[in-house]
């Protein structure tokens, strides 16, 4: 396979990558809204549509920002050229500001329900299939793992066996998924576990696996790791109860 694929349809020519991203977003979309036609939501309509305006906006922010903050020299190097600027982002960081978005929204309106559990199974979905694109993008997306003598090795490109991180996150994500559907029933006792769980889950699996990529770090570990203990730390008084319903204790 040669890196980036290219999808070409006649003359016409669409990234792998921007197939896949754009396709994650639609299926996790369409999960949640379908979802949410089955199982109802804890709020109403107009307050919905608010904490959701406050999850793109935080997400995006929390995205750029944390991206940024991975390589902070690099940042201060090219903080005038625009299309630095515009590019780049992360799912940690995108999960992070928008809870913390969703978080304040909530506080301004009184709510204080839990409102994520209907985002923990698209959210699984969609940075499944978003990472087969990042996986296909190679070596230019940044995401793949350092070199390894291991037999599933893969060569973007550059001559080297890598880890593919990318294809060890979409099976993460899927038994993640796996969990959260084997166990809606124990989960939804406590409104807001699934979401929780999602969490722990996926900023847990992030934290380890980015051990296996290359990158700056910011003491011993990557800014994104800082921010991976920083949430998860923030979800410690609930790991107990997760734990317990996810093995059914």
């Amino acid at each position: 396979m040669n890196f980036p694929v290219v999808i070409r349809l006649g003359s016409f020519e669409l990234p792998a990558h921007l197939l896949f991203e754009s396709l994650g977003y639609l299926v996790a979309y369409l999960l949640y809204r379908r979802q949410r036609q089955l199982t109802g939501d804890v709020v109403d309509a107009a307050v919905r549509r608010w904490l959701t305006a406050a999850a793109l906006a935080g997400g995006l922010i929390g995205a750029r920002l944390l991206h940024l903050l991975e390589d902070p020299s690099l940042a201060l190097r090219s903080w005038v050229d625009p299309m630095f600027l515009a590019s780049g982002k992360t799912i940690v960081g995108g999960l992070i500001g928008g809870l913390i978005a969703v978080e304040l929204t909530k506080k301004r309106f009184g709510v204080t329900v839990a409102t994520g559990d209907l985002l923990a199974v698209p959210l699984c979905a969609g940075i499944a299939i978003g990472r087969v694109g990042c996986f296909l993008s190679g070596l230019s997306d940044g995401t793949h793992g350092v070199e390894t003598s291991m037999p599933w090795g893969v060569n973007f490109g550059d001559g080297l066996s890598r880890h593919p991180t990318q294809l060890y996150e979409v099976a993460f994500v899927l038994v993640l998924a796996g969990v959260l559907v084997a166990r809606r029933r124990r989960l939804a006792a406590v409104t807001g576990d699934a979401f929780k769980l999602f969490m722990v889950g996926y900023l847990g699996f992030r934290f380890a696996v980015d051990f296996l990529k290359p990158g700056a770090d910011v003491g011993w570990l990557g800014a994104l790791q800082w921010a991976c203990l920083a949430t998860l730390a923030y979800y410690v008084p609930h790991v107990r109860r997760l734990a317990s319903e996810v093995s059914g204790g």
